[in-house]
């Protein structure tokens, strides 16, 4: 019967989704780094522009309280955008899972009722690639679209032709604290 060929398709098109999805949570973040970096430069820019006319306490401080406002968003990044990673990946295998049983139910109907359910698999079959293409061309260019916010060669998930299996994403970029480490550093660095 052809509805295995149909929940094969189908549980491609759920993946590319999935893949779509977690390009949109790394832009997320790692737009959300940049723009850390960003601010935390100027912060310590503008502090250092400021010169003798704040004394060293009040530098200190400016630096300090710019650090933890920098740790808590960064904190709050990661803490947001793991989670939606979590949630893509589960109900990708949720889905997953859910189109397996459909398949296997549909195959227990017709040996229950004697129909055949092939002709509509069939002509349901061409859709559904079709519709899939178009999602694999969407996940291709939100993972250029993440590339691009990250200045360069994000670790994305990228379109492949054929997924038959749900495959783990490395992580990207999970901890944006050493980003914020690093403008913390340069932004005492600025300020000595």
């Amino acid at each position: 019967m052809s509805n295995k060929n149909l929940a094969a398709v189908t549980n491609e098109l759920v993946q590319t989704y999935g893949n779509t999805a977690k390009n949109v949570i790394t832009a997320y973040r790692v737009g959300n780094e940049r723009a850390i970096s960003y601010v935390d430069q100027s912060w310590a820019a503008a502090v250092k522009k400021a010169g003798k006319r704040l004394n060293a306490d009040v530098r200190n401080n400016a630096l300090a309280a710019q650090k933890k406002v920098t740790s808590f968003y960064a904190q709050g990044v990661v803490l947001t955008s793991d989670s939606a990673e979590v949630a893509v990946n589960k109900t990708v295998e949720l889905a997953g899972k859910g189109i397996e049983q459909v398949a296997a139910n549909a195959s227990r109907f017709e040996k229950a009722t004697g129909l055949d359910l092939g002709p509509v698999a069939v002509a349901v079959v061409p859709a559904a690639q079709a519709a899939t293409k178009v999602a694999t061309q969407i996940e291709v260019r939100t993972s250029e679209f993440a590339s691009k916010i990250a200045g360069g060669k994000a670790k994305v998930k990228v379109a492949s032709v054929k997924r038959t299996v749900a495959k783990k994403v490395a992580p990207v970029a999970k901890k944006a604290a050493p980003v914020a480490k690093k403008a913390a550093k340069a932004a005492e660095a600025v300020a000595a």
